[in-house]
């Protein structure tokens, strides 16, 4: 199992509607092959910022799996606009340290 980790940017004034439209795009990236689960977190000190954090079966899951499906243009549409700058996305293996 892989994490697939971004942090968000939203342009200031746009997090209930950044908000929204991820909770409307879930079901695009859920209906994936290999995909485990989705948190997204406002930031405490900065309210325009998230984290990302996606797990999934392998890399090959999400990119070409989920980013290559029809699925895909619906979640570029609701999502990508909100993002100043657009998010640097890295994938993380297992856990070296845990408690």
């Amino acid at each position: 199992m892989i994490l697939e980790h971004a942090i968000l940017n939203v342009k200031p004034g746009q997090a209930e509607a950044f908000e929204a439209a991820m909770r409307e795009a879930l079901p695009l990236i859920s209906a994936s092959d290999g995909f485990r689960g989705l948190e997204v977190r406002r930031c405490i000190e900065s309210p325009d910022r998230y984290v990302l954090l996606v797990t999934w079966d392998s890399v090959e899951a999400h990119d070409p799996g989920f980013r290559g499906s029809d699925r895909y243009p619906r979640w570029k549409a609701l999502l990508h606009h909100f993002y100043d700058p657009f998010p640097v996305v890295e994938h993380y293996g297992a856990p070296v340290a845990t408690a």
